[in-house]
């Protein structure tokens, strides 16, 4: 679901881009006005645990692959607010340090996964929750504000792919970006994310909700203490477990590089031609593309690029915590 650069054209990057603006303010002071310095570096965690399992790679429908993104994960466990903040941050390391999602379709895909999916995916849960009041509402509640929030986060993302050849072709009425219409982005994208990926979030949602419930439900809860020793230790036995991501074989669908495009086939047929903006676009060299370094096998490449993105998230929050004015508030939703 990450969308490459020059998929989309610039212009709908700056448009969507400028809608998360106000987004983003709204989170930032949100979070300023209600989450104590003491409880900020969970933050930087939250931000962990979205970037790991956005590693988890699966295979999905139709020869690509996907992966699940804890959007809701987060909002749930920290309010949707502080989400937003915590998959943007995972998006921005993912792009800059590893070529993960594109630079200038940075602010589309955190309108996709770092606002859709934890205000949507929270919204149902909340909603489910306050009308069942029992341990099996609350747990209905995740599994549906899961499901749904990546798979309409999924559909946005198929949507935004699908209006560029409306919007945007050559003198020839070659599509001069992504060259699939929305009856080929749709399916293409939504199928798979229903069978397969909505049922990962879910799974994942689930079981570090469950966890954490019974560790350390000061994460959650105001008041109760924390602890986060058993956190750190299910991080790091995410990251240990990230080169299962390698399994899955083939490209998530729409991330293509503008090299082999021209030979994706839709329909039985190959595309034949790599459109203009693709070929001549923005291009970025990430420090680590695709969670890879040089001289080292996969597994390992896989598994120091987590502890690199995990590092960073951790030492980001902590260092503004450290420079945050502590407050009286708590995290709420």
């Amino acid at each position: 679901m990450h969308i490459p650069d020059n998929y989309l054209s610039p212009a709908t990057c700056a448009v969507i881009g400028a809608a998360m603006v106000p987004v983003w303010a709204a989170a930032v002071k949100k979070v300023k006005e209600e989450i104590p310095r003491e409880k900020m570096p969970l933050l930087g965690v939250g931000a962990s645990f979205s970037f790991l399992m956005m590693m988890f790679n699966v295979p999905l429908p139709g020869g690509t692959t996907g992966h699940a993104v804890g959007g809701t994960l987060l909002a749930i466990l920290m309010g949707p607010y502080a989400a937003c903040i915590s998959v943007t941050v995972a998006l921005l390391i993912q792009a800059l340090l590893f070529g993960d999602g594109g630079i200038l379709a940075f602010g589309a895909n955190c309108f996709n996964m770092a606002f859709i999916l934890p205000f949507l995916g929270y919204g149902i849960y909340k909603f489910m929750k306050d009308r069942v009041q029992s341990e099996r509402g609350e747990y209905t509640g995740i599994v549906l504000g899961s499901y749904f929030g990546i798979n309409i986060a999924a559909l946005a993302a198929a949507i935004e792919f699908g209006i560029q050849p409306l919007l945007f072709t050559n003198a020839a009425g070659q599509p001069l970006y992504c060259p699939y219409p929305l009856s080929v982005s749709i399916p293409a994208m939504t199928i798979p994310h229903l069978l397969v990926a909505g049922i990962v979030e879910v799974i994942f949602t689930v079981t570090i909700v469950g966890f954490i419930k019974k560790v350390s439900p000061g994460t959650i809860y105001q008041g109760a203490k924390q602890k986060t020793k058993a956190i750190y230790g299910l991080l790091l036995a995410l990251i240990c477990l990230t080169p299962l991501g390698l399994l899955a074989s083939g490209t998530a669908w729409g991330e293509w590089g503008a090299d082999e495009i021209h030979e994706v086939v839709s329909g039985s047929t190959p595309l034949g031609y790599t459109p203009e903006g693709m070929r001549h676009g923005f291009s970025f060299g990430a420090v680590m593309p695709d969670y890879s370094i040089n001289g080292l096998p996969e597994a390992a490449g896989y598994i120091l690029s987590a502890v690199a993105g995990v590092a960073i998230m951790i030492i980001l929050f902590k260092i503004i915590s450290a420079l945050k004015k502590n407050t009286s508030g708590k995290i709420t939703g």
